[in-house]
């Protein structure tokens, strides 16, 4: 292993030791880039080392079978996979990917269209987190629905339909591509919106990585649909992503000074979600802007000092390390999966926030200190003052060269307990940085990739994220929807009552204080009727609450119903 932390110190405090850093971490850059390239490319099937019965461009999550199981194919991690891959193609990077992107093409056609426990290609299985990595679809047991995956797999598939247009390929574009991203941007468009399972797949509410993400999604989408003439779609794409950017605001947590990743799931809200989904959505054009909350702005950068500082006191590997240098990070302080360690794509992502910050202050000659992020600075210069600074400036130079030692830090600490053959597992142990749980994980070597590629100045292309405005008003979209009647037989005594909730905002996301009120008009058969979204599965269950409000939930499984295109749908159901 190699050993750095002794490195991890303010910039502005010991100039000896920045550089000293500096070149330890360049070192480790060096050797770990082709290692992580070599890690990705052997998860990809059919003929990656490690990807053994996977079908063509299908991404295993990681060969591991056991403790964890991740020998299948998400559509999250094999779109953030290929991103990195089309990026680095597209670029010249890496010339020789084509037609393993072709294959990804391919493969994600079939999926999508591979009916599953979420449903039809029509009726919501677009929402389907993963499958079988033979392209079957997995019918166990999941968090579902996922809906990041149709946003995430659109974006990847733009990156490449651009390249394409750029280089006189309209006809792949067209018939090809085109066909499979409307697919995911028509998803977006009509059930953003609907509670979702996050992107840790524990938490089913809404989710501020998801948001993100979608918003992003159908900005890029319509600027598509406009240069290949499919202007029909351009008018609905916009007006949800303006809707999503408004509701994106309401994530802020103004008085605790970061962004709630989740709109539910009973946690502090500290989350890695919200890191990764600032890099994830990073636009250089856009800015320091804070309404997308690009990496520079100063509610990112707020955010970014309470989600690290939630980890401070709680890894034995952070243990005597000063309070304003790198520490190791995971997905979120209350985290218990896996012994609750951090993740190595976790502690990459706050380097890499860091590193476009830095990207986009030297390109625009300047950097803003607010209110907001004043704490975030600072941690560097403790007398610095809400302002703005020109690179011209000592205050300038002082805070971004710690800035780069402080971003140092965390891929120092990526690197100590990285071991010496350069595999990158999920998790390293937070009591002594042993790797643990998920080998060779494929989105542990993605973020690497993107990590470095951000140390070393990469800007990557705009979305449209630059002068947008949010709509004073937030309006939901419900896109199509069918009155559905849900009766059940339920005997009750005196005091009681039965009351419906389920996966969706209409059947108020499984809030059983929320939960609807039936109607016992013709008892024991207690009814109600609901608009709910057409075309969509949806999960739900009944509860009988009694005159001093406990609750009794019917027992599992969950009730399904796929609701129809059009028209009115009616249930007849049995308390459980």
């Amino acid at each position: 292993m190699l050993k750095m932390r002794n490195l991890l110190v303010c910039a502005a405090a010991l100039l000896s030791g920045v550089v000293a850093q500096s070149s330890s971490v360049g070192a480790y850059v060096s050797s770990e880039s082709p290692i992580a390239k070599a890690g990705l490319l052997a998860n990809i099937g059919p003929s990656g080392a490690k990807s053994s019965g996977a079908k063509p461009g299908v991404v295993i999550a990681s060969p591991s079978t056991v403790n964890p199981d991740y020998l299948y194919t998400w559509v999250r991690d094999s779109s953030l996979v290929f991103k990195v891959l089309i990026d680095q193609f597209t670029s010249g990077a890496d010339t020789s990917l084509r037609s393993l992107i072709d294959e990804f093409v391919t493969a994600e056609s079939v999926l999508q269209q591979t009916t599953n426990p979420s449903g039809s290609v029509t009726t919501g299985g677009l929402g389907e987190p993963k499958f079988n990595i033979d392209e079957s679809a997995f019918t166990g047991s999941w968090g579902r629905p996922q809906r990041d995956g149709p946003a995430l797999r659109s974006t990847a598939m733009i990156a490449y339909a651009n390249w394409l247009l750029d280089n006189g390929n309209t006809t792949f574009v067209s018939n090809t591509l085109w066909p499979i991203i409307q697919l995911d941007l028509d998803y977006v468009r009509d059930n953003w919106n609907q509670s979702t399972f996050d992107l840790w797949e524990e938490i089913s509410s809404s989710s501020f990585w998801t948001t993100a993400v979608q918003h992003r999604s159908l900005r890029e989408g319509s600027t598509l649909a406009t240069k290949i003439g499919q202007s029909s779609v351009v008018s609905g794409y916009n007006t949800q992503a303006d809707n999503i950017l408004c509701f994106l605001q309401s994530y802020w947590n103004p008085s605790q000074g970061y962004i709630t990743a989740n709109t539910g799931g009973g946690r502090s809200g500290k989350d890695s979600n919200t890191v990764l989904a600032s890099i994830h959505t990073f636009d250089p054009s856009a800015g320091c802007d804070a309404n997308t909350f690009q990496p520079c702005s100063d509610k990112a950068l707020s955010n970014l000092k309470v989600y690290v500082d939630s980890f401070r006191s709680i890894y034995s590997i952070n243990s005597g390390a000063a309070s304003n240098a790198a520490v190791a990070t995971g997905r979120y302080p209350e985290d218990v999966y896996q012994n609750g360690n951090p993740w190595y794509l976790c502690t990459m992502a706050v380097a890499e926030q860091l590193y476009d910050a830095l990207l986009v202050w030297s390109s625009q000659g300047s950097l803003e200190v607010t209110s907001t992020s004043l704490a975030f600075f600072q941690q560097f210069s403790s007398g610095v003052q809400p302002g703005t600074y020109a690179s011209s400036t000592s205050t300038y130079t002082t805070l971004t060269s710690a800035i780069q030692s402080f971003a140092d830090g965390f891929v120092a600490i990526h690197a100590e307990y990285t071991p010496s053959d350069g595999s990158l597992a999920e998790q390293y142990s937070k009591t002594d940085g042993t790797p643990t749980s998920a080998v060779d994980l494929t989105w542990s070597y993605a973020a690497a990739l993107t990590g470095f590629a951000a140390r070393g100045g990469n800007k990557p292309a705009s979305w449209g994220a630059s002068g947008l405005t949010v709509p004073s008003t937030c309006q939901s979209y419900s896109g199509p929807t069918v009155a559905v009647t849900f009766n059940v037989d339920a005997t009750t005594v005196e005091g009681e009552n039965i009351y419906l909730t389920g996966s969706v905002t209409a059947l108020e996301n499984w809030s059983p204080d929320d939960a609807l009120l039936m109607s016992p008009n013709n008892y024991p058969i207690w009814s109600i009727t609901v608009d709910l979204p057409a075309n969509t599965v949806i999960q739900y269950k009944y509860i009988n609450k009694d005159g001093s409000g406990d609750v009794t939930w019917e027992s599992d499984p969950n009730n399904n119903i796929t609701t129809p295109a059009s028209g009115t749908y009616t249930t007849n159901d049995s308390w459980r």
